[in-house]
């Protein structure tokens, strides 16, 4: 049914860039609730961006400024361009979906996952 596939994760120094993408196979992609969660050795998981299906973004403190999160909906593909890297980002990053629009948050339930791409930053 719905399958979601995280791609763009590697190793880069700090300071540098990568490009997370999320190619999603799902339903009316367009009024879903798209999300970005990482989880670092060690610790919680933690929301870093979400954007509803107007396209308006959210962001986690640690990667404001830094992390800019978009939305294809033609192609149905989310990305997460990450900037000005920190060893900090070092997690593996998970693409998360639902649908509404009453709720679009990262403490919100999201019923699909993707299996997650390794972020690896080095100092």
């Amino acid at each position: 049914q719905v399958q979601l596939v995280e791609s763009g994760g590697g190793s880069v120094q700090a300071g540098g860039s990568l490009r997370l993408s999320c190619a999603a196979s799902i339903t009316s992609f367009s009024n879903t609730c798209m999300a970005w969660f990482r989880r670092a050795p060690g610790k919680e998981r933690e929301g870093v961006a979400v954007i509803n299906k107007y396209g308006a973004t959210t962001y986690a403190d640690s990667v404001k400024g830094r992390f800019t999160l978009s939305r294809d909906n033609g192609k149905a593909i989310t990305y997460l361009q990450m900037n000005s890297l920190k060893p900090e980002d070092t997690a593996m990053y998970y693409c998360a979906a639902t649908y509404g629009t009453t709720a679009c948050r990262v403490q919100a339930s999201f019923p699909y996952w993707g299996q997650g791409t390794q972020v690896t930053v080095s100092a």
